[in-house]
């Protein structure tokens, strides 16, 4: 039985990534393949999905700063939302004539949307430490705990007071980092993490919260320490794994009828007035047009947890039993969606770039495109470990030399060193078409996505920038290609480490 699944599953997802699509779209239609067929579901299929999630935003608790959670525009954005959405749907169920109670609930529910999804890209695309991923990962916190509420609401369960046991669970840091300090190896590493994770969501689901949430605090104790980035390269494939199982299972219910499909066909027609809404929203709190765009189309799905909701408020009587397998095909059909939409979505901006514009408002919000770099005249593009490198020896040599870069933890912390950083996306087209670069004679690009370097040297090039370019590649055909858009000069880092320990070695005998 387990071959017949997971095989299942591999092909489907192979057929769905030949067809450009993410091979999470396959898993979703494995589902409804093999309960189409009557074939039964794995043993615990169920435990193994709630694993995958609390990996998954165990992992997001790793790369996540508190401080930068409670932002003006996620409360602003994130419960305007929720209350525009849950008010128009008890106005429909009103309008009916019924469910006022249940509809209340699932209108609340399909204002959510998949944290499972939205993570999942954006962590493809390297943005969850960017300003529009910290903004998108805190309004799905936001809506994870209004959904805890709902569902204690529709279950009749109060969460108990010890739940504040785990607004301390950050407190346990220091030991959480000795811990893993002393986890040489890099499986007791994984071993570690993985049981802070599920001892997370033990200690949450025992004071009545969600174990997701556990998991995500969980997370924040390991936050910035030196050797997180090795554990989470671990944790990827083990949690890559258990969440097929999630996807797997959306297709576990009731296969909806004719009149049942229609209705779920409805729900995914207004998905683009909730994408719309968000846009809006978040223009109104000071984003620009690109970053309200991207974290918009991250949003603009019906979460999981709308099938947890929906199936507590039909368990009360509170809506017919029918709406259980509405939602599991709605939301099974957003994430279809929504996954290829996400992955063009940069692509998708700058199409309609010279629409949405037009709804950017004058802010001093912190997403904006650096005005003046003053007498700067160089110019590190990604402030990783390479960038900083870069950025420190140009110092050194007495260079006047800025830094650029997308996280604003990292900008935080260099601006706290002293070093002279500004805040910008590396994929946001309009940054290299609005850059003062009158002064700046190269320009260093060290992000690590090959798209982005290319786009980045083409875009400068594209405008007369007539300096050099130098960057990074790790295989011959980029090298190849990077040369042709027009970079001066190209290194393998790992083939230049070789070339420096033997340089230095032999100049030492």
């Amino acid at each position: 039985m387990e071959l017949i699944w997971i095989s299942t599953a591999y092909m489907t997802g192979l057929i769905a990534s030949r067809l450009s699509f993410p091979p999470l779209v396959g898993y979703l239609v494995a589902g409804y393949v093999l309960h189409g067929m009557e074939i039964a579901a794995l043993p615990n299929m169920a435990h193994l999905a709630d694993i995958g999630i609390e990996l998954l935003l165990f992992s997001v608790g790793l790369k996540l700063k508190p401080s930068s959670l409670l932002r003006s525009e996620v409360l602003s954005v994130g419960g305007s939302h929720l209350l525009l959405v849950t008010g128009v749907s008890a106005l429909v169920f009103l309008a009916m004539g019924k469910h006022i109670s249940g509809g209340l609930v699932l209108g609340a529910s399909l204002a959510f949307s998949s944290t499972v999804l939205a993570i999942k890209v954006l962590d493809d695309g390297n943005e969850l430490s960017s300003l529009h991923g910290r903004d998108v990962i805190s309004i799905l916190i936001l809506q994870d705990i209004v959904a805890i509420g709902l569902l204690a609401y529709a279950e009749g369960k109060q969460t108990t007071p010890l739940a504040l046991i785990l607004l301390l669970l950050p407190l346990l840091r220091p030991l959480a980092h000795r811990l893993l300090t002393v986890s040489r190896s890099s499986e007791l590493r994984l071993l570690l993490g993985v049981t802070l994770a599920l001892g997370g969501g033990v200690l949450a689901e025992k004071v009545g919260v969600s174990p997701d949430i556990g998991a995500l605090l969980a997370g924040v104790m390991l936050a910035s320490h030196p050797k997180i980035a090795d554990l989470s390269d671990k944790l990827w494939s083990l949690k890559e794994l258990f969440l097929i199982a999630f996807f797997l299972q959306i297709g576990l219910t009731d296969l909806p009828d004719r009149e049942q499909a229609l209705t779920a066909l409805q729900l995914l027609l207004l998905l683009p007035l909730q994408g719309g809404l968000f846009f809006v929203l978040f223009v109104l709190a000071g984003l620009r047009a690109r970053t309200a765009f991207v974290s918009s189309l991250a949003l603009m799905t019906y979460s999981e947890f709308a099938l947890i909701t929906t199936g507590a408020v039909v368990n009360a009587n509170l809506l017919p039993e029918e709406w259980k397998s509405i939602i599991s095909l709605a939301v099974a059909g957003s994430l279809a969606i929504a996954a290829p939409l996400n992955r063009y979505s940069h692509h998708m901006f700058s199409w309609a770039e010279p629409v949405l514009i037009l709804f950017e408002r004058k802010s001093g919000h912190p997403d904006r495109l650096p005005e003046s770099f003053g007498a700067s005249e160089w110019l590190v593009v990604g402030m990783g470990r390479t960038g900083i490198s870069a950025y420190l020896t140009l110092h050194t040599q007495e260079k006047r030399v800025v830094g650029l870069d997308a996280d604003p933890t990292v900008l935080e912390n260099l601006l706290a060193e002293g070093r002279r950083v500004v805040y910008g996306d590396a994929e946001d087209s309009e940054l290299w078409s609005e850059l003062p670069l009158e002064r700046i004679k190269g320009v260093i690009l060290t992000v690590p996505a090959f798209e982005v370097r290319c786009s980045a040297i083409s875009q400068l090039r594209k405008r007369g920038f007539t300096g050099q370019i130098g960057t990074i590649c790790y295989y011959s055909g980029e090298e190849r290609e990077l040369t042709r858009l027009g970079a001066n000069l190209i290194i393998h880092p790992l083939i230049e480490a070789g070339n420096q320990l033997v340089k230095q070695i032999l100049d030492k005998g």
